[in-house]
């Protein structure tokens, strides 16, 4: 009986004494969960307006036998503008208009008994273009109208002759624009311009360019770049 009892006063002290031990340990530090991370999704969605310049480069610059255009390059600076809508979630499809001016000399060239000089002022166009993002880059292929500003004089003889030209045409290019801060983007293209052929007395030659341009852009993307959390 003794035992018993000196063994139940011994596990009631024992109890007594464990809250102040827990006690003295101290609390248990308190552990903020980790914050969610924001990842920015950049959204191509809106529209835009900007400035390019670049150079212009005469496709098929032969003429007749023995007589060429100019084939240096001629420098341009122009605008442009347009829309984009993004979906799927990575594609981008976008319309676009855009007018480059040229600095593009008239110096004459003898074709035969011809004065041929051609003086491109500008070249413009109305395309669509569709691209693949990822990031705040965007992969591009364009497409459409084309429209040329030029004065083409052929004489003989220091008369005037007939001369058959176009000034409206197609257009093709590519490029790769990147996003560099919520409403700026900047991009290097290229595209070409087909506007058909000149012909005078029994000539003809392709009137055609190739140029490169780098271009900004300011988008009006009032929403700002959508945000995924995890």
């Amino acid at each position: 009986m003794k035992k018993f009892l000196l063994g139940t006063v011994a596990l009631v002290a024992m109890a007594a004494t464990v809250p102040a031990f827990a006690a003295d340990l101290g609390a248990r530090t308190y552990t903020k969960a980790p914050a969610y991370v924001a990842a920015p999704i950049y959204n191509w969605t809106g529209f835009y307006i900007g400035g390019h310049v670049g150079g212009a480069f005469v496709g098929d610059d032969s003429i007749g036998t023995g007589a060429t255009r100019g084939s240096d390059g001629t420098f341009l600076g122009g605008v442009q503008g347009g829309y984009d809508y993004q979906f799927a979630p990575n594609w981008v499809l976008g319309v676009e208009a855009q007018y480059s001016w040229l600095d593009q000399g008239t110096d004459p060239v003898l074709v035969g008994p011809y004065s041929f000089s051609d003086k491109q002022k500008g070249l413009g166009s109305v395309t669509g273009r569709i691209g693949y993002t990822w990031g705040p880059a965007l992969l591009y292929a364009k497409g459409g109208y084309a429209f040329a500003d030029y004065d083409t004089t052929v004489t003989l003889g220091g008369i005037g002759a007939a001369v058959s030209s176009k000034s409206d045409g197609y257009t093709v290019g590519a490029g790769l624009e990147y996003l560099f801060a919520q409403n700026w983007s900047g991009k290097i293209e290229y595209q070409y311009y087909d506007f058909g052929n000149v012909d005078f007395g029994g000539f003809s030659f392709k009137n055609d360019e190739h140029v490169v341009k780098a271009g900004l852009n300011y988008r009006f993307n009032w929403g700002g770049p959508v945000v995924a959390k995890y």
